[in-house]
């Protein structure tokens, strides 16, 4: 499927939106402006007047007028655990073992039990083994160090996460707006 990014007039990410969804706000007039070559053409009806067709091309970065839905720092990104595995780069936190996205498990640091929350900073990607051997401890009482810090991803990193297939000038557009100590700098860059 076809998914162009949506960024606000000020090239903030909003959502990323299907050629239908594109096409409303071409036809709308609600383009402010646009980035990277066309990559679709939508074809309307034909005008009794003029006899042609009516023809919109959609860009890969679409970006809107008026105000923004999101504010660029009041956004806290929601988890997923594909999200998160995508995050943790399909690597085990605890023995840093490559783990398949299947067989991956959200893991709390602090057990939910123990008063663990449901967040970015409290979950990490981890193999079965690592999860029951920590089982419902802290990773202090069970002897487990964790290999990477855990953080919250930014709007734009966030953008990539959600696993859309990401075209080259989007990716190019995201990546330059990521923090500069991104661990998808690596990944994907």
């Amino acid at each position: 499927m076809l998914h162009i990014l949506k960024l606000d007039v000020g090239g903030i990410p909003q959502s990323w939106v299907n050629a239908e969804e594109a096409t409303k706000h071409y036809a709308e007039g609600s383009i402010a402006w646009t980035l990277g070559k066309p990559i679709a053409v939508m074809r309307g009806g034909v005008s009794r007047q003029s006899g042609k067709q009516s023809i919109i091309e959609l860009h890969s970065i679409i970006a809107t007028k008026g105000s923004s839905r999101i504010n660029l720092f009041d956004v806290t990104p929601a988890i997923t655990k594909s999200k998160l595995y995508r995050r943790d780069q399909g690597v085990c936190a605890y023995c840093a073992g490559k783990v398949s996205e299947g067989d991956a498990e959200a893991e709390h640091i602090t057990p939910a039990s123990r008063g663990g929350d449901y967040s970015w900073m409290n979950l990490v990607i981890s193999c079965r083994q690592c999860n029951q051997k920590k089982g419902n401890r802290s990773p202090e009482k069970a002897g487990m160090s964790l290999i990477y810090a855990p953080y919250i991803p930014s709007l734009y990193e966030d953008m990539i996460l959600k696993g859309r297939n990401i075209l080259a000038d989007q990716m190019e557009f995201l990546a330059a707006n990521l923090p500069k100590n991104s661990r998808l700098l690596k990944k994907y860059i």
